[in-house]
């Protein structure tokens, strides 16, 4: 059975004409707030706010910075803002058993752990382990020739 793979999923669907969902909310809840300084407010109060506010809610609509929406900036320079910049490390002392007569396991000279499943791999491992561990008979035996 075939299945259609879903293709482009990072780009949002464009619900409202040219806009998509979440630039429709920003741009109407940009101009719903200066409507409301127009209502409220006398002329030469709500000029600057508005301006200010529709500016705000096209950047929220449409402008990316580093090919990433305005939004995450902002997100970014809160975060920044409020968390505090000064960082102290202080090393953290630990407690670490030293092998003492009493405690002291007698531990084998070499571990090997098992590996994968390819034959291959772990023939060329054991071969260059073995190398490592004894690199004179090793070497004896591939200048014998």
């Amino acid at each position: 059975m075939r299945y259609q793979v879903p293709q482009f999923i990072e780009v949002e669907d464009k619900i409202f004409g040219p806009l998509t969902l979440k630039q429709f909310i920003y741009v109407a809840g940009g101009i719903g707030a200066s409507i409301a300084l127009y209502l409220f407010l006398p002329w030469y109060l709500f000029t600057v706010p508005i301006l200010v506010i529709l500016g705000f809610s096209l950047a929220l609509a449409f402008y990316k910075i580093n090919n990433r929406p305005f939004i995450f900036a902002m997100e970014s320079w809160f975060n920044y803002t409020l968390h505090p910049k000064l960082y102290i490390w202080h090393k953290e002392e630990q407690n670490v058993a030293l092998p003492t007569a009493e405690n002291e396991t007698e531990m084998p000279t070499s571990f090997i752990p098992k590996l994968g499943d390819s034959k291959l791999k772990d023939l060329a491992w054991t071969l260059d382990v073995r190398q490592a561990e004894n690199p004179v008979t090793s070497d004896a035996r591939t200048n014998t020739k």
